[in-house]
């Protein structure tokens, strides 16, 4: 293994090889095991093309057209025109770290060595990764299953050097690409293209991708809801520890630990103590709610770790046997982003709760609107619109996609998962809740200074930070660069409560 290379081999991908890989670029290699693996693999397929058996993508055609029968000659052929025809996508282009992510997942489950593909093939997936190139990938495409073909077809056919690459935004010419970093175009062999193009390695590259964003944007929302319990002079009593551990659920204990521990020591929460009895539900049962996202999250990433490290192709090759079946079905993988985008669109419920109530004068003992003067100013009254209109486009998005199937193929693949679309809609599921917490931010920082009270030293920390970049609100100005502004400090928050809840 070289020094700075993540080796990979198709058992033992997790979250944190997939972010060092994916969005920090590391390089990446094949292990010594999985070269073993492939190359055995490829010798037992190739004997089984050797004895003269009908092998299912190899000498016949795909989904309803297996009963045509493809003459030995024409078996490379079969694979390019596989390629070709399935580039069918459409839309605006995914994201590089959502076809870095995909390119990884396809990469470590053939280094399982159960596809039949040479190493090689994996090779190549490798040599665009560590260049930093990123195949042109339209949204659209994938039903699912039998995989993700479209979106991986197109990955192959800039690897073939007939499709299109992204430079900096720009869709260019893959062959054109190719020769200026001197890459040879990749010539597919039998089974190749099937066993690239046939798995879910979209849903769950995507899928990955936007559980980090979701692990982020949970730690971030545990540090606006404290600081908004501290503008509201809300009782930590009910994350008292011995509460929190009646209940046996471990995310409400980790969430409710977090809040109770970074909540002492301020005066604000000391005098909430002595004088309410009880808060209302989007203060007191922060735990309970923030703690279920959290235990979704934690099993998402458990289903999707597993299906990284899966085979999900079809047929499948085990010493000179193969097998039709049916890994390529992305039900699991779709399911879990469902449950996920479930999960993250009512933590911004409540968020844009608490938003109101911090913005009444008649729930929260602060200024209207959290401006003084209110009549003359309006202060942050429309805040809470954008924040509602966020959480109401949330609430279109997550409409399960596994819940709907489509039949496709001539009724030969007559139910799939949708799971693209499932994975896919969670990018702008998670932006809108980042921007739901960025007003949480600003509002309950504005409510700090406005209650002008002895803070806890996280509290404290946090406002000092945002005050570097924010100006306390005055009078009214144009609010929406402050959030903006809110938006890109927040995001660079050292957050420890990410280890505390996370680890």
């Amino acid at each position: 293994m070289e020094d700075g290379i993540i080796e990979i081999d198709g058992f033992n991908l997790n979250l944190e090889k997939y972010q060092d890989i994916v969005l920090n670029k590391k390089r990446v290699g094949i292990s010594d095991k999985a070269r073993t693996n492939i190359q055995k693999s490829r010798v037992s397929l190739e004997k089984l093309i050797a004895s003269g058996k009908n092998i299912y993508g190899v000498n016949t055609g795909f989904g309803s057209l297996l009963n045509r029968k493809i003459r030995p000659e024409e078996e490379r052929q079969l694979q390019v025109n596989l390629i070709r025809s399935h580039s069918a996508g459409f839309g605006k282009p995914l994201s590089e770290e959502k076809v870095r992510g995909i390119m990884l997942v396809r990469a470590n489950s053939l280094c399982r060595g159960q596809s039949g593909c040479t190493v090689e093939l994996v090779q190549k997936i490798m040599d665009f990764l560590n260049s930093g190139i990123c195949p042109y990938v339209p949204e659209f495409g994938s039903v699912g299953s039998s995989g993700d073909l479209a979106p991986l077809s197109h990955i192959m056919l800039a690897m073939m050097g007939e499709g299109e690459i992204l430079d900096n935004g720009i869709r260019k010419n893959a062959s054109t690409v190719l020769k200026e970093k001197h890459i040879k175009p990749y010539e597919l062999r039998e089974k190749e293209a099937l066993a690239f193009n046939n798995g879910t390695a979209a849903i769950t590259g995507i899928g990955m991708l936007e559980l980090i964003r979701a692990k982020n944007n949970l730690a971030l929302a545990t540090g606006s809801a404290i600081l908004s319990m501290e503008a509201l002079g809300a009782t930590r009593k009910a994350f008292t520890p011995w509460v929190l551990k009646a209940r046996d659920q471990p995310g409400q204990a980790k969430i409710g630990n977090a809040l109770y521990t970074r909540l002492g020591g301020s005066a604000s929460i000391e005098e909430g103590d002595r004088s309410r009895i009880q808060d209302a539900y989007t203060i007191r049962c922060t735990p309970q709610v923030f703690g279920a996202v959290l235990d979704t999250i934690n099993y998402v990433e458990s289903v999707l770790v597993r299906e990284m490290n899966s085979t999900t192709d079809n047929p499948l090759i085990n010493d000179e046997e193969y097998i039709s079946a049916g890994n390529f079905h992305g039900e699991p993988v779709a399911l879990v982003c469902d449950f996920l985008a479930i999960a993250l669109t009512d933590l911004g419920n409540m968020i844009e709760r608490r938003i109101a109530r911090i913005t009444d004068e008649n729930l929260s003992g602060l200024d209207a609107f959290l401006v003084r003067n209110s009549g003359l100013n309006s202060g942050f009254m429309i805040a809470q619109y954008t924040a509602a209109a966020l959480c109401n486009r949330n609430k279109i998005l997550v409409y399960p996609g596994s819940a709907d199937t489509i039949p496709t193929c001539a009724n030969q693949e007559d139910h799939v998962s949708m799971g693209a679309n499932s994975a896919n809609k969670l990018s702008e599921i998670n932006d809108n809740l980042n921007r739901i917490i960025s007003t949480e931010y600003v509002l309950a920082i504005q409510g700090m200074d406005l209650k002008n009270s002895k803070y806890s030293e996280f509290s404290e920390r946090i406002r000092r930070e945002t005050r570097k970049y924010i100006s306390f609100l005055e009078q009214d100005r144009p609010i929406y660069r402050d959030m903006d502004r809110m938006q890109e400090v927040m995001n660079g928050f050292e957050m420890d409560i990410y280890r505390d809840i996370f680890y």
